[in-house]
């Protein structure tokens, strides 16, 4: 082999690791995008489950406001129908 071939064969050796090192970047660089999307739909779920658990909360506390004057009103209709037959058996 003559030191032209040798250089050609460096330089073509030379290449190929270019090449490979170019598609190992590029690679990277898709994984790195792929990985900041996956952490953006992390956040955006994360956000969602905070609002979501907020507006459960807000539910359940109307909930049992609900139920609170709905013990009440029932408790005044009882106290309404006893007065009624009350005047009504004198």
């Amino acid at each position: 082999m003559t030191n032209g071939d040798t250089v050609r064969a460096a330089i073509e050796e030379l290449r190929k690791a270019l090449a490979g090192l170019d598609n190992a970047l590029d690679m990277r660089f898709d994984r790195e995008r792929d990985q900041g999307e996956v952490e953006s739909e992390v956040r955006r779920v994360n956000a969602d489950r905070s609002r979501l658990a907020q507006e459960l909360d807000q539910s359940e506390f109307r909930a049992n406001r609900l139920e609170e004057v709905n013990r009440e009103v029932s408790r005044r209709l009882v106290t309404a129908m006893e007065t009624i037959r009350a005047v009504l058996d004198r």
